[in-house]
């Protein structure tokens, strides 16, 4: 009908773009940019409300559970925007993400809006025009379970998260945090590295026989086979070994001198050698299903190597812009129309032998695939080819497109055929020579295995990666094989003995890791990202390559929990909450029955609170400390892990530090005793200064190698010199005062300077700076070089300028210096540290750049800061994605906090003010409006015609009166990512 205004709340100012070129102009998008309101901070409650049971956690869990929710300081302007667009609308449409959380911030806005127009829930798979033509016309009402789910989730976070992030503060170190999901993903990484720890190292011997038919010329049809028998009985491998090296099977071991007195007489030529058998039997492939989230992440990282979060953040800019479907799903369904696309566009490529008479169709891996209703594929009804998007996608979106493309085809197209042939080799008698020089003549069998694809169907478009597997060997190769038959005849072309070690097991990849978690039902394909983010920023898990280590403190931090935690951290009772909270989303399950079981306990289970309440007496210096050796502990310091020798009583005891490098499987035995034996770094002495005749010391200090200056070594006194000195000291007026001494000249090495190899006169020239250079002939000032905390620069007064090197401090002229000045102050820096440069960004209406800055790449619009997340490159992030990060960031409120928290207190004279402005907050009604509310929310869930008024009420009652807040990060998912002090999830 024209003449109507429809209001539509999309997510993010990207799919404002994407979807309003689609709907007509009787409808205006706008975006909420993520969540509008969370839970408010416990330290900013009302005052009236900090002392009841709202004051811990900001829920009520003596009354129902209800969360305080506030709006976000960041987002009071986005919210007055949408109130105010909302005035002139005739219907608003909701139509956030179709997952948990897109509900969940359809709800709050539904709440704090209070529109007194038609309300619609609109929900698509797909930014296209069919797709959100179909959209509009198929709305609905806000899914009240859905809302239950994510909201019991958020609390559930909350409540584990201020619960147990406090016991690790005091008892491991401040700013940990512990998480329902990211501590169990935790657990996992250690359990792997103490599985490393554990692992004894067990060495076995196998033979290469390269032989080809006798009739053959040269290399002609040659091809390795492996020793797989002697004497008929099997010879070891590295899956024979247990963790503890030890055989758990019953093979033979193959020692060095059998191997190689076996491969010298087989390599003479007078051994006979033929083939024994050929069996043939036929191969068949199937492709791997359309992605998940899960497969999307595991598959990303091995094939393009990037990160959970990097994946995430490009399927997002892919999805927004309309050329993916939704990229948070567990399921692996397509529907007709992309089972149409994706087959016609196969046969269309690759021909139509390539496609099968009918579609594919694969199971959910999960049985409660509930966050789409869609594999993660190519959008629309005809899939654009990748071809066609190179010149407008950046390179990472173009990469991860490709990948999605190829896979959804190969999950529609034919199985791969082929015969895999395996011929066995016999050849002896040989003589087997032992250790004592013992001859036994045995015999041997060789195997070889070939595989010949003679129909490739879905290869041609796709083949999956795999990840590092257990084991000491790999003996999955294929070899070319040339057409053989039994009986025939073979002659040597080489042989070559081989030591073989196993391996422990792999460290987990992120790929790995994701495909763990998805395993075991450990969180959902929305939080993956998330949970490895966590885990690396809370620095329990760094990366070596692309393997996850974890780090001393992540091994004191699940210590504890399972010692004192243990249901909190063990994989079934995670994933056992995840089907809990499908069950709240499906309403088998009340949200308020579930939460209190969790928090006060069932007659079957101890709840949290009672854990809390009976944790008795924790033993820090047990839960940070680990037996090394038998004279040597490893125990976590504030500065990092150190080895702590045993001492006798009343000794102070040794202290070794343990380099940050070192994992803890390398820290083995061998070497504790190489870093407690390492000679102990003295002070070295360089010279002595002829000028001050002072001492020139290097030093290694908690900041590193520096230069300083000490007094000479008193000498013993000469006769009768203490007499003398007594006597002048006689003599001194009784006032004199004290001089004090000067302090000694320090600084530090240059970057480019290794400690071993410093001079006497670099460390002169490191104590003589600051550098005059010369003076500016205008103002007489003097111009300095010298080295400063963020590096080298030249000082002019109040006036600096960064200099390109450190060398340039003792090299700069003053015509040079004078040049430099002579430009404006950021000209240099501009041309450096900018990297790419956009228009305008949409809220800010300035100009959007990513600039390298001291702590690493980041994108602005000049009042927004947002840090480039480790592992993506600056270069790849395009327009969309750079307002988007710009829009999270301010999601998250003002990070100054933190800061005026500090000087508050500092201001002892208006103390007295300060209260007096506190004092309003303390108004009866806001206890009274939060329990008549919770009541009537209660009566309100009761009834089934609105399960949202109620909650409304408390909400807005609440946030009426609350000024403060600290709002989640508008960047989905955030279910298990702490988002405030003490950490939530």
């Amino acid at each position: 009908m024209s003449g109507t205004n429809k209001l539509v709340i999309v997510e993010s100012p990207t799919k404002v773009k994407s979807i309003s070129q689609y709907l007509g102009d009787d409808y205006t998008v706008m975006a909420s940019v993520g969540h509008i309101r969370d839970l408010i901070e416990p330290k900013n409650l009302p005052a009236d409300l900090k002392k009841g049971s709202l004051g811990k956690f900001s829920v009520d869990v003596e009354g129902g559970f209800i969360p305080y929710y506030v709006v976000a300081d960041a987002k009071k302007k986005t919210v007055t925007e949408l109130k105010r667009a909302l005035k002139n609308a005739d219907e608003l449409i909701l139509a956030t993400d179709e997952d948990r959380e897109g509900e969940a911030i359809a709800w709050h806005l539904l709440e704090e809006l209070k529109p007194k127009v038609p309300v619609k829930r609109m929900v698509f798979h797909e930014i296209t025009e069919e797709a959100i033509q179909a959209a509009k016309d198929a709305t609905r009402d806000i899914d009240s379970n859905l809302v239950d789910a994510q909201e019991t989730r958020r609390i559930l976070d909350r409540l584990y998260g201020y619960e147990v992030s406090p016991v690790l503060w005091r008892k491991v170190g401040p700013k940990l945090s512990a998480g329902r999901v990211q501590s169990a993903a935790t657990r996992l990484v250690v359990d792997r590295e103490r599985e490393r720890m554990a692992f004894v190292t067990a060495t076995y011997w196998g033979i290469d026989l390269t032989s080809a038919p006798a009739d053959a010329e040269g290399d002609e049809g040659a091809f390795t086979s492996r020793l797989t028998r002697v004497d008929g009985r099997r010879i070891a491998t590295g899956r024979d070994f247990d963790d503890r090296g030890q055989l758990k099977n019953d093979v033979a071991v193959l020692g060095e001198h059998a191997a190689t007195s076996i491969a010298e007489h087989l390599r003479s030529g007078e051994v006979p050698i033929e083939v024994s058998g050929v069996e043939s039997k036929p191969y068949t492939r199937r492709p791997a299903a359309p992605f998940t989230t899960s497969t999307l992440q595991q598959e990303a990282a091995r094939k393009l190597r990037f990160t959970a979060r990097q994946t995430m953040s490009v399927a997002q800019s892919l999805y927004e812009n309309g050329y993916i479907t939704y990229m948070r799903t567990d399921s692996t369904a397509l529907s007709q129309q992309a089972l149409t696309a994706a087959r016609s566009q196969a046969a269309k490529l690759y021909g139509a032998e390539t496609v099968p008479d009918k579609p594919r169709t694969y199971g959910a891996k999960s049985k409660n695939a509930q966050e789409a209703h869609e594999a993660v594929r190519p959008a629309g009804s005809t899939f654009q080819l990748p071809s066609e998007l190179r010149s407008k996608l950046s390179p990472n979106d173009f990469k991860l497109y490709d990948l999605i493309w190829k896979r959804t085809i190969a999950s529609q197209m034919a199985d791969a055929k082929g015969q895999t042939a395996t011929v066995t080799i016999a050849a002896g008698p040989v003589d087997a020579v032992d250790a004592a020089g013992e001859i036994t003549p045995v015999t041997t069998e060789f195997q070889a295995s070939g595989t010949v694809i003679t129909f490739r169907g879905f290869l041609s478009a796709y083949e999956e990666g795999t990840d590092e597997t257990r084991g000491g060997d790999r003996d999955d190769a294929q070899a070319k094989l040339p057409p053989l038959a039994a009986g025939q005849r073979l002659a040597p072309r080489g042989t070559e003995a081989k030591s073989h070690e196993t391996s422990p097991p792999p460290r987990y990849t992120e790929a790995s890791l994701v495909k763990t978690l998805d395993e075991l039902g450990i969180g959902r394909p929305s939080t993956y990202a998330s949970i490895i983010a966590t885990i690396m920023d809370r620095g329990y898990v760094a990366t070596r390559g692309s393997a996850l280590v974890p780090s001393w403190t992540a091994f004191s931090v699940v210590r504890l929990l399972e010692a004192h935690f243990g249901d909190l951290v063990e994989y079934d009772f995670t994933a056992q909450m995840e089907g809990d909270l499908d069950r709240i989303a499906s309403g088998e399950e009340d949200r308020e029955h579930w939460l209190r079981g969790f928090y006060f306990g069932t007659d079957d289970h101890v709840g949290l609170r009672g854990v809390i309440d009976n944790l008795g007496d924790i033993d820090a210096r047990a839960i940070n400390s680990t037996r090394v050796a038998d004279d040597a502990v490893l125990r976590i310091g504030r500065y990092g892990p150190y080895l702590e020798l045993e001492a006798a009583e009343g000794e102070t005891p040794r202290r070794v530090n343990v380099p940050e490098d070192l994992a803890p499987d390398e820290l083995t035995g061998e070497k504790v005793r190489e870093l407690i034996e390492a000679p102990v770094q003295t002070d070295r002495e360089l010279g002595v200064d002829p000028e001050t005749g002072k001492r020139i010391l290097l030093k290694d200090g908690r900041f590193g190698p520096y230069v300083t200056e000490a007094d000479p070594e008193p000498e013993a006194p000469a006769d009768g010199a203490a007499a003398d000195g007594a006597a002048a000291e006689e003599k001194k007026p009784a006032r004199a005062k004290k001089t004090a001494a000067p302090k000694p000249r320090t600084a530090s090495l240059f970057k480019s300077m290794i400690p071993e190899q410093v001079t006497f006169e670099q460390a002169l020239q490191l104590l003589s700076l600051p550098r005059v250079v010369g003076q500016d002939p205008e103002s007489g000032d003097d111009i300095t070089a010298q080295n400063g905390r963020y590096g080298p620069y030249l000082r002019k007064g109040t006036d600096s300028r960064t200099l390109p090197s450190e060398d340039a401090i003792f090299s700069i002229d003053l015509p040079a210096a004078l040049e430099i000045f002579a430009q404006p102050k950021y000209a240099n820096r501009q041309s450096k540290t900018n990297i790419k440069e956009f228009d305008a960004d949409p809220v800010s209406g300035k100009a959007v750049r990513i600039k390298d800055g001291r702590f690493g790449p980041y994108v602005t619009d000049g009042e927004t800061n947002v840090t480039v997340p480790r592992g993506e490159n600056p270069e790849d992030i395009d327009f969309a994605r750079a307002v988007q990060m710009l829009a999270d960031k301010r999601a998250k409120g003002p990070t100054t906090r933190k800061t005026a928290a500090k000087k508050a207190p500092a201001k002892k004279a208006p103390a007295k003010k300060a209260t007096a402005k506190k004092a309003p907050a303390k108004k009866t009604t806001a206890s009274k409006a939060t329990s008549g509310t919770t009541a009537a929310r209660s009566s309100t869930r009761a009834a089934s015609a609105s399960s949202t008024t109620a909650r409304s009420t408390t909400a807005k009652s609440t946030t009426a009166k609350s000024t403060t807040s600290r709002s989640r990060a508008a960047a989905k998912p955030a279910s298990d990512a702490p988002d405030a002090t003490p950490t939530d999830g």
